[in-house]
């Protein structure tokens, strides 16, 4: 019985220090700041979540995109009906015989528009315009083919009694008055243009409508001309342009358009190749003699070099212009190689016959051509230049 007490006893100690078998948990750290993830939100709150900054970093401000940067807004509108407004395009097409109204805001305007609504119809002023204290208004009633071009206004920024131009405040649009003139009229049936060399060449048969097809063509013999771009272009709001004018181009030319089944021609250019000079003339200036005697002959030589073809006039100024005494002048033109190029040399030489005291003092001689004129001098000295009579007499 004692050997059993004394087993279980110890069994039942054993138990009892032995601890019970538990079921195992899952235990989680807390989570650092860095590692937390987004919370889940829809709509605009994750929208928030997501693009928020975390804290310590710098801000990224964000920029729009380039097609939604603000542009300044145009101060050229079009009044299309009472109350309502349209801002102008860069082109705009209206029927003739309907009429334009532009605004243009701003303390000071001034307007620019075609030549011809300068001209009174009938008595009165087709183009009116009045200014208010916040904007212009610019007026054009009966409108017509001839209305057709380029409007444009500008504002002055005031200040007290100082104004002065705003580069941002202004406006501008083409309006093409369309109708039964595919061309713009004009008053000459024959229109003389210039050839000039390395100088564009404008043929300005301007049209109604941008939807017309142009070309443009020769009078003798009847053919068209062909437009490639690069010596010859178009543009629908100015014309032909003749980017390299040669002596082939010379002639009688006219412009062509249609549309919906309508055709008409041009006022007719009579194109005149003219060798243009690329600057005014260079003339040198000498004298036969710096010092004469009394009635000794002299001359003073003006001379220019440039480009062949290039017409030169010479005129002088002379002390014996102050008695009258007439010029004796001869001029020619020659070609001569100057640095391994072909040159015209023009010359004007102008001759003192028996010098006297008058005929003392500067000589002038101005060139001139196409591009501008060109002044130039030399003075002619005489000690001994005494009156021809007293020289006689001692």
């Amino acid at each position: 019985l004692t050997a059993e007490l004394l087993w279980g006893f110890l069994c039942t100690h054993r138990l009892l220090e032995k601890p019970p078998k538990a079921t195992k948990q899952k235990v989680t750290k807390e989570p650092k700041p860095n590692k937390l993830r987004p919370l889940k939100a829809t709509g605009e709150k994750l929208h928030q979540a997501v693009t928020k900054p975390p804290k310590g970093k710098a801000r990224v401000k964000l920029t729009a995109p380039p097609n939604q940067v603000h542009q300044p807004a145009s101060i050229l509108t079009r009044v299309v009906t009472r109350g309502q407004f349209q801002k102008v395009p860069e082109s705009l097409t209206l029927m003739a015989g309907n009429t334009l109204e532009l605004r243009c805001r701003g303390r000071s305007v001034r307007w620019r528009f075609p030549a011809y609504l300068k001209d009174e119809d009938e008595g009165r002023l087709r183009c009116v315009i009045k200014h208010f204290e916040r904007h212009s208004q610019l007026l054009v009633v009966n409108s017509r083919a001839t209305d057709t071009g380029e409007y444009s206004c500008w504002s002055f920024q005031c200040r007290d009694s100082e104004c002065q131009d705003g580069e941002d405040r202004m406006g501008k649009a083409f309006i093409f008055f369309t109708g039964q003139e595919l061309f713009v009229p004009t008053e000459d049936y024959y229109e003389v243009v210039q050839l000039r060399t390395n100088h564009p060449t404008l043929l300005p048969c301007q049209v109604t409508s941008p939807l017309a097809k142009v070309t443009l063509h020769r009078e003798f013999p009847p053919e068209e001309v062909a437009v490639d771009g690069i010596d010859i272009s178009y543009d629908v709001k100015r014309g032909f342009v003749i980017h390299r004018p040669r002596p082939s181009y010379a002639g009688s030319l006219f412009c062509m358009a249609s549309l919906a089944g309508m055709r008409q021609i041009s006022t007719k250019y009579m194109l005149i190749y003219v060798n243009y000079p690329s600057s005014a003339p260079k003339p040198t200036v000498s004298a036969s003699a710096t010092t004469v005697r009394a009635g000794e002959n002299f001359n003073v030589t003006c001379t220019v070099f440039g480009e062949p073809e290039v017409a030169v006039d010479f005129t002088w100024e002379y002390p014996g212009q102050q008695i009258g005494r007439p010029p004796y002048i001869r001029e020619c033109t020659d070609l001569a190689r100057r640095g391994g190029q072909v040159q015209q040399e023009s010359e004007s030489i102008l001759y003192i016959d028996e010098a006297r005291a008058i005929d003392e003092g500067l000589y002038t001689c101005s060139a001139m051509n196409l591009q501008g004129t060109t002044t130039i001098s030399t003075r002619v000295q005489g000690p001994n230049l005494l009156p021809f009579s007293l020289l006689s007499f001692l």
